[in-house]
């Protein structure tokens, strides 16, 4: 492999799911020989390089970037002075690899950046955290069941929805994302469902290679961890259903919740983390709410009292709070939908029909009695997904594309 390999990644953020992932790919590949650089939209307060992380815009100039992104309904199209900026951070670093994940958020100018691209040949990775790619407006369609995006957006349902318009230009947006998007010589899409993968194959991007790498999980931070959560709320005797989102909504199952609260036996406690307090106070009181915790034990805690994890989602690419209850040694039941069943086999849980709640509600009875997935089960599947195990496969990726490249490296 060639010995003094650079990539430099893009991301909008260095923080969430999306930014943790970029910074640990980074940490690994560091750690691997390899010279890596960050890129994200802003600075947020923060100094304009540190850690190895470079910020192309300042908080005024990405707040009016915005608000043109906003009125017009035209994204990616404002930031070009910034994206300038980063081409010429390109061309002092001059990497081997130039690893996107999120572009949108309108911190990029995509014509100018995918036209460098291709005027100089590089070699692009491109980790899709969700369908934003291959839309003409939105990165999720599954809840709308919209098809649109295979021939040509338009009417789009979500031109509201971030990243948010006044106005829906899906229609010219599908085409002049098309027009900056393909004819990359160089390019390989990862996607961390084999579901978001396909759909990739369905779309105007379909002349790519695409590696399915999933999100992975700290095992360190997600075990079965004892604590006294059920003596606590008077549950030694309950059946615990334990459901997680960052933000409950329809999408999420929320709605699923309640009607499952109506009908299982009084035996049952549904406990719903991550539920704020307007939410809380409109859901029925047998459902018991806990705000949004940052506490991964207080949350590998939760996980490990639960009997069940169910994971209602709508809408999903490939949900780690599947694997984060399994780690802790608890099965889990969802919807087919997305990737959200991609983690899960006989071993370690249920899948149902999305929306068929009639069949949720028997599995989670035949489950209770039947005890079919015991605790070790669980733990043996959730070493698959090892966050540092799943991260050291883009390394490996970043040796195969170079090397397929350049074989005498």
């Amino acid at each position: 492999m060639q010995t003094n390999l650079r990539v430099l990644a893009i991301n909008a953020w260095d923080f969430g799911s999306t930014g943790s992932i970029m910074r640990g790919i980074c940490q690994i590949a560091n750690e691997k020989g390899i010279d890596t650089q960050m890129v994200v939209s802003t600075n947020y307060g923060h100094s304009v390089l540190d850690h190895g992380i470079w910020r192309i815009t300042p908080p005024w100039l990405h707040r009016i970037i915005n608000l043109a992104s906003k009125l017009t309904g035209f994204e990616g199209q404002f930031a070009y002075f910034a994206t300038k900026r980063l081409i010429g951070k390109i061309k002092a670093f001059r990497p081997d690899i130039l690893h996107l994940h999120l572009l949108h958020h309108s911190y990029i100018h995509l014509p100018t950046l995918f036209r460098y691209i291709k005027r100089h040949d590089i070699q692009v990775v491109w980790t899709m955290h969700d369908c934003w790619a291959f839309t003409g407006h939105c990165p999720h369609f599954a809840y709308e069941k919209c098809e649109k995006w295979k021939t040509g957006c338009s009417h789009c349902p979500r031109y509201k929805d971030y990243p948010k318009s006044l106005f829906d230009n899906s229609k010219p947006m599908w085409k002049k994302k098309k027009r900056w998007f393909t004819g990359v010589n160089h390019l390989t899409v990862v996607t961390p469902s084999k579901w978001l993968g396909q759909l990739v194959q369905a779309s105007y991007l379909k002349e790519y290679p695409v590696k399915v790498i999933h999100n992975g999980i700290d095992l360190a931070a997600f075990r079965p961890t004892e604590s006294a959560f059920r003596k606590e709320y008077g549950l030694e005797h309950s059946t615990i259903l334990l459901g997680v989102a960052h933000t409950w909504s329809h999408r999420k199952g929320l709605d699923v919740f309640v009607r499952l609260s109506q009908s299982l036996p009084s035996s049952y406690r549904i406990v719903l983390v991550g539920v704020d307090d307007a939410t809380a106070k409109a859901l029925p009181p047998q459902i018991m709410t806990i705000p949004r915790t940052k506490d991964r034990s207080a949350l590998a805690a939760l996980y490990t009292a639960a009997d069940l994890f169910v994971n209602p989602t709508r809408e999903d690419n490939f949900p780690t709070v599947n694997l984060e209850a399994l780690a802790c040694g608890t099965p889990v039941i969802t919807f087919r939908t997305g990737g959200s069943p991609e983690c899960i086999d006989k071993t370690c849980g249920a899948v149902v029909d999305c929306d068929d709640i009639d069949a949720l509600e028997k599995e989670i009875l035949r489950i209770s009695k039947e005890h079919p997935y015991s605790q070790e089960a669980c733990l043996a599947h959730a070493q698959k997904y090892d966050m540092k195990a799943q991260l050291a496969k883009y390394v490996e990726l970043y040796e195969t594309v170079i090397t397929q490249r350049n074989p005498k490296h």
